[in-house]
């Protein structure tokens, strides 16, 4: 370091020599030349001094420098041996929780196959026991296992007829809660918004004579006025000794009507003959046509329905001579469209289409007595011929229940039909007719075991059955009435419904003495 120093010194000293002489050359000339010289050491050492001082305290700077990194460093090794000497310990600890834990496995692993071996010891006895139990029951019973297997297989199906029933019990009670409360709001609001009369029709074919020569007239000479009348009208005349009056009978009611009509003008008239009947009869067949398409049309205005052919308007009109247990058939599809459009439209669907549906659900009784069938399948063969949409001819073959269902609006249409059939006033029905159909509901219910007796009371409407408290207990009493209905529904065809009633009573009598 001193030799750097010194070299230092001795270069700086050379080039400040350099500079006074080169001065004293130039223009000092007076200065004498040991001056310069003493002027020179003097300031070579004095910058000499200088350097000196400025080189140790960069040296002193350095030295602090390098020993704050070394300290620096230190510090950084020291906290790396601390983290590692930490980390050494987790590490130790660690191992030591996995031995524990090891050693708490191997004990656990040991307890299991203990305990797993005496298991296997106690079921062997389990099973020992229970086969000399069996043995033992057998012995004392005198029953087989065949025998005992079957009394316990009875013995569970009566639980699970028990069980049954409780289930069909807490099922109906919330199918009940929710269904019967919005099919009565939504056929209750459309029956309520839909008022129409309450009356039956009775059709009687009966002519009025002025005189009596007028059925003299009528049969003409040796019959062969009635007997041309007949032929053109395809009817049969009565002509009896009932005063004023001639009757027309015949099973095609537009025919009926058609000879009815054409006879008040052959009365009126006064001339009758075969000619002139031929002519009366025919000019009265068009007359009856355009009268009915003129019905059929003024009925599907009074709908609101629009773009039916000409054919289906005038089989709709045909229908207001057809009358069903003494109730017109087109007033009752009138009423039928309009609960069905209202029901559809509590339901957001579409009104026109569900008045449709209904206005034509029976159109196939216009034909029926023309063509093979009943008049669903003969009424939707029409619709499919004439084009009209898949809901309404499925409407048409299946609002009799039919067929599956499978739009909507036939089941909107069956129960449209069903409030317009079965409301009071409707439709009558013969004593025949309903008192074997009273004989058929009490023989569907009397077939079911437990049953004692049976009443079909309100009109049919409801079905009484007593059981045999001994056989049949409560939660099996529910499981009996809906097999009666199921039953009845598969095998019996009834307007609106036949509500089943189970009752179950014990009597226990005491006499005192």
């Amino acid at each position: 370091m001193t030799e750097y120093i010194a070299g230092a010194v001795g270069l700086v000293l050379g080039v400040v020599i350099g500079f006074f002489v080169d001065r004293v050359r130039r223009g000092s000339a007076y200065r004498t030349r040991d001056e310069l010289i003493r002027d020179a050491e003097r300031d070579a050492e004095a910058l000499k001094k200088t350097r000196e001082l400025e080189v140790k305290e960069e040296i002193l700077q350095k030295r602090n420098e390098f020993q704050e990194e070394i300290a620096a460093q230190r510090e950084t090794v020291r906290d790396q041996e601390r983290g590692l000497e930490k980390r050494e310990a987790q590490l130790s600890e660690e191992q030591e929780n996995l031995r524990k834990r090891e050693r708490m496995l191997e004990t656990t692993q040991n307890r299991l196959a203990d305990r797993t071996r005496a298991v296997e010891t106690r079921e062997e006895e389990l099973e020992r026991l229970l086969r000399e139990e069996q043995e033992e029951l057998y012995k004392i019973s005198g029953l087989s296992k065949e025998d005992a297997t079957e009394r316990l297989l009875k013995r569970l199906e009566q639980q699970l007829k028990n069980e049954t029933g409780s289930l069909i019990l807490k099922q109906e009670q919330e199918i009940k809660q929710n269904s019967e409360r919005l099919a009565r709001e939504i056929v209750g609001m459309a029956v309520q918004r839909y008022a129409s009369a309450h009356t039956s029709e009775t059709t009687v074919s009966t002519i009025d004579i002025p005189s009596d020569e007028m059925k003299g007239r009528i049969i003409g000479r040796e019959g062969r006025n009635i007997r041309a009348f007949e032929k053109e009208t395809g009817v049969d005349v009565i002509v009896d000794d009932t005063p004023g009056v001639v009757v027309v009978s015949a099973f095609d009611t537009v025919r009926r009507e058609v000879a009815k009509i054409a006879l008040q003008k052959l009365i009126q008239d006064g001339r009758i003959h075969p000619s002139r009947i031929e002519e009366v009869v025919a000019e009265t067949q068009k007359e009856m046509d355009n009268r009915i398409l003129m019905l059929g049309r003024e009925a599907a205005d009074e709908v609101g329905i629009g773009g039916l052919k000409e054919k289906v308007l005038y089989y709709a009109g045909r229908l207001h001579f057809r009358t069903s247990y003494s109730q017109n058939v087109l007033r009752h599809s009138v009423e039928v469209a309009f609960l069905t459009g209202m029901m559809a439209e509590q339901l957001g669907l579409d009104v026109m289409l569900g008045r449709r549906c209904g206005f034509l659900h029976d159109i196939g009784k216009a034909a029926d007595h023309e063509m093979e069938g009943g008049h669903p399948a003969i009424g939707a063969d029409i619709l499919k011929r004439n084009g009209e949409p898949p809901e309404v001819v499925h409407a048409a073959a299946g609002h009799h229940d039919d067929i599956r269902p499978e739009y909507i609006y036939t089941v909107l249409t069956a129960a449209a039909d069903a409030c317009s059939a079965s409301r009071s006033g409707a439709r009558r029905e013969t004593l025949e007719k309903y008192v074997r159909r009273l004989e058929e509901l009490e023989a569907v219910a009397l077939g079911f075991p437990g049953v004692n007796q049976v009443f079909a009371v309100q009109a049919g409407r409801e079905v009484r059955v007593i059981v045999d408290p001994k056989d049949v207990n409560d939660r099996a009493a529910a499981k009996l009435a809906r097999d009666i209905a199921q039953a009845i529904e598969q095998n019996m065809t009834y307007p609106g419904e036949v509500r089943v009633v189970v009752m179950r009573e014990t009597r226990s009598v005491g006499v005192a003495k």
